[in-house]
């Protein structure tokens, strides 16, 4: 019987057990040799498995889609070493990764989306609204091929680059799984960290897959009008539902969540701001990780002075919830999520003397 012939289906999105089926007459072992290659081995092509016989890889050549990600440019901190990666896919669609070094170990930041439908109002990756969702394979890739570029091991993950990644929920579920479980780079699901702007049913979703990653919240205000100015969702769940749904994930899991605070000076940064924070945390036994805002071209927000985000933290302290600033990493090379793609995106259509208004 003929073999089905699916040109266009990404083969590093497939599962062992998918790709075992894809590979059904071929003998039982091909399959392993082929997802080691790609989630082990990190080859960027068929042509690279040299253990398979050249007819199954020009065979896999005709049927399949290869994702691996081309890097279009790659930015160096000068104050820290963070490197910042705008990759090309298939499509043409570009993405950002980053890469930063810690004392304990490289943590790479992937996207989840080709753009964001969220619209946060100090965010730059939403200004061009959704292009599409990234494929397991997509997200993968962007790990493994910094991993290559780098030549450095990477033992963090962080979702939290371009997109929503609940908005892309099977997708990023397929990739955690990928990603830390037998056959692949086995990462320590303890080791993941996927960070949403509150979509509350998608949260409660991800406390029943009982996963060990970490769960970050973007809260951002204390009060749902003020909230409601920074973050466009604020309107469909209400900071309530939100402490809700956390709870509710710290029962299911027993993972401590993070709250992400990103700090506005006039907006979210007073005495009060901070008490009330103390407040929504103290029942939740979360982590606080305070992010002065990043400067984006197309907001006016700022970053209060290191006067003012210290005394915010004190509060925290003096009220024995556990909080830190957040390191800022990468300054210096358009490090806020969204930034490196939009300028990318703005000189091409400079380039073609071509104005799309939704896009830049």
């Amino acid at each position: 019987m003929e073999k089905e012939t699916r040109k266009g289906l990404d083969v590093k999105s497939m599962n062992l057990r998918e790709l075992e089926t894809e590979l059904a007459g071929e003998k039982p072992f091909r399959a392993g040799q082929m997802y080691e290659w790609m989630h082990v081995k990190l080859a960027r092509s068929f042509d690279e498995m040299t253990n398979l016989p050249k007819a199954l890889r020009e065979e896999c050549k005709e049927r399949f889609i290869y994702t691996a990600l081309r890097p279009v440019r790659v930015q160096e901190s000068k104050i820290d070493g963070t490197k910042k990666f705008l990759f090309a896919l298939s499509d043409g669609s570009l993405v950002e990764s980053v890469w930063m070094q810690y004392r304990y170990g490289n943590s790479v930041c992937i996207s989840s989306q080709v753009g964001c439908r969220m619209g946060c109002a100090f965010c730059a990756s939403g200004l061009g609204g959704l292009e599409r969702n990234l494929t397991p394979g997509e997200m993968l890739d962007q790990v493994y091929a910094i991993t290559l570029l780098t030549g450095e091991r990477v033992s963090n993950v962080v979702v939290m680059g371009t997109g929503e990644p609940l908005d892309n929920y099977d997708n990023l579920l397929k990739f955690i799984r990928m990603l830390t479980e037998e056959g692949g780079l086995r990462i320590s699901q303890r080791n993941v960290t996927v960070s949403t702007c509150g979509l509350v049913p998608r949260m409660k979703q991800l406390a029943g897959e009982k996963l060990q990653i970490t769960l970050a919240l973007s809260l951002h205000a204390t009060t749902d009008e003020k909230r409601m100015r920074l973050m466009p969702i604020a309107k469909r769940y209400s900071i309530r539902e939100l402490m809700d749904a956390c709870s509710y994930y710290f029962r299911e899991t027993g993972r401590r969540i993070t709250l992400e605070y990103s700090l506005v000076r006039g907006i979210n940064d007073s005495e009060q701001d901070a008490e009330r924070l103390c407040r929504l945390a103290k029942p939740l036994h979360c982590h606080i990780n305070l992010i002065p805002v990043n400067p984006v071209t197309e907001r006016e927000f700022v970053q209060p002075d290191v006067s003012g985000i210290r005394a915010f933290q004190n509060i925290l302290e003096k009220n024995k919830i556990n909080g830190s600033i957040r390191r800022e990493m990468g300054r210096d090379i358009d490090g806020a999520c969204g930034q490196l793609r939009r300028r990318e995106v703005c000189t091409e259509i400079e380039k073609n003397g071509v104005l799309e208004e939704n896009r830049c």
